[in-house]
């Protein structure tokens, strides 16, 4: 896996009271990009220590102990190892491997094809597998990959499979009344269920078979997309072999104004660095304002903090306060623009949903735009909750600011909810990750990345809007 350059080796110091997210990207997959409020700070190298001319002489004082960056300190935990730099090759203990019906089929089949058709895996307590791809088509071959996890879970007794069984009959309600579900086993998109169902927690190594998987470094642990063959080693020894990678440093500071959302956040970042400029680089996220957004869990854990010596390959500082709605416009997560640029960009719908633009509160973001405008969407709006928690979630939480007003009843009123996503040469605004073309369907389809305010506020006027229109 090669490392793309992006500036000088450079040095920062670090607080240890900054709370620090990591994740490695191996691939492009950032959610979006944006725009720059302070210019990056970077210090180039000022000295370089020449070749030794002598006999070094042993240390009178010890070993130098060198700070490190908190992916540094998780993997050298996982492979139980006191040092790391960037660039040391090391095998880590894995914590959990993460699959779905993509590419569980493939690295099941390199496991049995390495280890022998009756081998067993390593732990069936850190194997998490997750339908969530193919489970609402049609065709055969795409249901058997379904049916060869149902299979290999089976046989190995894997305690965690989020199966699907009775798709004719996906949930079940009763006027207002949400009722018995048909799959409760079932889970959802893969990276948002992974933390719902607690397999998200500080300090630990996250890997799976999707490139988006480094989204779980939100909870302070390394997470990092991994191949079909790697995970067909994993599932095997619970080991990979990896090499350190180096840190991007971002600092966010300022209060966040009540118009921004944590996408907002990750396109100002991308446009900054580019769809390629986190290639095989952890991203550390620190700052008053990082401390501001949540994520919880009820697992006991203890969190990791760089030491105030660790080394960053650059490091970014970002103004919050002045930050202003974002979108990326097509074709690239980092072809960003201020939401009140595209002002007359006409659209043909909005869609909210997906791993990045799905939760609970991102429902919550749109109910909070539809309630302060009083309208009706002028463009077809789907919505698409990540998982069935989230699900539950819009038929029973309030509108923040409505006085007891459901989601549901909201949302149900002023859009429509549908289960699919478009296909046609239209002009969509979409709080999904990426925009490339074909991304949603139709090649010359034209989509832009936006948060769940901008994308509400733009369902209202039939048109990209900022947000601020309906929240100010």
């Amino acid at each position: 896996m090669a490392s793309s350059a992006v500036t000088p080796s450079t040095s920062f110091l670090v607080d240890k009271k900054d709370v620090g997210f990591s994740a490695l990207c191996t691939q492009h997959s950032f959610p979006c990009s944006a725009q720059v409020s302070k210019k990056m700070v970077s210090k180039k190298i000022v000295s370089v220590m020449a070749p030794q001319q002598s006999e070094r002489k042993p240390s009178t004082t010890g070993a130098v102990k060198t700070g490190m960056t908190m992916t540094e300190k998780i993997l050298a935990r996982a492979s139980e190892r006191a040092q790391l730099i960037p660039g040391d090759n090391v095998w880590v203990n894995v914590d959990i491997l993460m699959t779905h019906d993509v590419c569980g089929p493939g690295s099941i089949g390199i496991f049995k094809k390495e280890f022998g058709k009756n081998a067993k895996v390593w732990d069936r307590e850190k194997i998490v597998i997750i339908p969530d791809h193919y489970i609402f088509t049609t065709d055969e071959r795409a249901n058997r990959n379904v049916d060869i996890l149902r299979d290999f879970c089976t046989e190995q007794n894997i305690k965690y499979f989020y199966d699907i069984k009775d798709l004719g009959n996906f949930k079940i309600f009763e006027s207002d009344k949400l009722t018995l579900q048909a799959n409760p086993d079932y889970k959802g998109v893969c990276h948002v269920a992974l933390a719902q169902e607690g397999h998200c927690r500080p300090g630990e190594v996250l890997l799976g078979t999707d490139s988006h998987t480094c989204t779980a470094g939100a909870f302070g642990q390394f997470a990092t997309g991994i191949g079909n063959t790697d995970a067909g080693f994993v599932l095997g020894t619970g080991k990979l072999l990896l090499k350190v990678p180096p840190t991007l440093r971002f600092v966010m500071d300022g209060e966040m104004p009540d118009y921004l959302l944590a996408k907002d956040l990750i396109l100002q970042i991308i446009g900054e660095i580019s769809v390629a400029g986190a290639t095989y680089k952890a991203m550390e996220f620190v700052g008053s304002t990082v401390e501001s957004l949540t994520d919880k869990t009820s697992v006991p854990y203890e969190p990791v903090y760089s030491d105030g010596q660790a080394r960053y390959l650059s490091e970014y500082r970002f103004d919050i306060s002045k930050l202003e709605p974002l979108v990326a416009k097509p074709h690239s997560p980092d072809n960003r623009a201020l939401a009140r640029e595209c002002k007359d960009v006409k659209i043909d719908r909005v869609y909210i949903g997906s791993c990045t633009g799905g939760k609970t509160e991102d429902f919550m973001a749109a109910a909070k735009v539809f309630l302060a405008s009083g309208k009706k969407v002028k463009v077809p709006t789907f919505l698409v909750p990540a998982t069935q928690k989230v699900w539950m979630d819009i038929y029973s939480l309030p509108v923040p600011g409505s006085v007891g007003k459901l989601v549901r009843r909201y949302l149900r009123k002023l859009v429509v909810i549908h289960l699919r996503a478009p296909v046609a040469v239209l002009v969509c605004v979409s709080t999904t990750n990426r925009n490339f073309p074909g991304r949603m369907g139709h090649k010359e389809g034209q989509i832009y990345l936006a948060s769940p305010y901008t994308a509400a506020a733009s369902a209202l006027t039939g048109f990209v809007t900022d947000p601020r229109e309906f929240l100010q």
